[in-house]
């Protein structure tokens, strides 16, 4: 199979005004062939380790980026050296492949992944030199089912329904953006209730990245890893719920739109 065979996209971005920025890098799909053909993972087993619906979440932010790509293609929120997954430790215990990775696969994976960091390094660059400082909402989801569709969930204590992780991030320099940020977020009305969220419950912020944010654009860029736990969805079946995936849109914008205020 032809490593040129690859035609499919790798991800939309739109860039309008304001200093806010979304990203959904896990809610893709899609393979390229040459990866399909080496993957021994169902769709079903895929899906269930992405973050489905992130991409729509975040379609009211001005400037944001859907990636199209599955993670277990490449993964943006891991360093190169992990970003394409071999073995189970680094896949949730899951065996991606059918065999050994054929010669070059990883690298041209890889090659995606070096793309995917020059374009939002162009975009970010452009973003802080027009507005100063930015924000960069960083949306993802998790499971909270692991053992099944039928057994209980993981506990509220240890599982809330946002999960804010900022290991990366200089929390003391951005305290007077995240601290209101977090209680506006709480205090948001969605679809009759209010969310419980915390930080650094469920994750810490770890992926790559925030840490490319922070790193690249020290005391002018804040990025916040915001995890939906899959509240909003059947995280076995795939199934969503339309009246909880309208409320995130709703969430995310409202939450774009406190942090834009919150820069001044």
């Amino acid at each position: 199979m032809s490593e040129h065979s690859d035609l499919g996209p790798w991800w939309t971005v739109q860039r309008g005004g304001g200093p806010i920025v979304a990203t959904a890098i896990h809610d893709g799909h899609g393979l390229r062939p040459e990866v399909a053909a080496a993957m021994s993972l169902s769709d079903a087993e895929r899906l269930r380790e992405e973050d489905p619906f992130t991409g729509q979440a975040i379609l009211d932010v001005p400037t944001h980026v859907v990636v199209h790509r599955s993670r277990f293609e490449f993964d943006l929120n891991r360093g190169p050296v992990e970003a394409v997954y071999e073995t189970a430790e680094q896949s949730w215990g899951l065996e991606v492949w059918h065999q050994p990775l054929p010669a070059g696969l990883a690298d041209r994976s890889l090659a995606i992944h070096a793309a995917y960091y020059r374009m939002l390094a162009g975009l970010l660059d452009d973003v802080a030199s027009t507005h100063g400082r930015f924000v960069l909402i960083d949306v993802h989801s998790y499971n909270h089912r692991r053992d099944g569709p039928d057994t209980e969930a993981t506990p509220p204590k240890d599982a809330p329904d946002i999960n804010i992780g900022t290991f990366s991030m200089p929390r003391e320099e951005w305290a007077f953006l995240l601290d209101p940020l977090m209680e506006a977020m709480a205090g948001f009305d969605f679809n009759g209730r209010t969310l419980d969220v915390r930080e650094n419950i469920a994750f810490q912020g770890k992926g790559e990245q925030t840490r490319f944010v922070h790193e690249r654009y020290p005391g002018r860029g804040c990025a916040i890893a915001l995890e939906f736990k899959k509240f909003f969805m059947d995280e076995w079946s795939g199934e969503p719920d339309p009246a909880e995936l309208e409320a995130m849109r709703r969430f995310i914008a409202f939450t774009a739109d406190k942090a834009r205020g919150l820069l001044g």
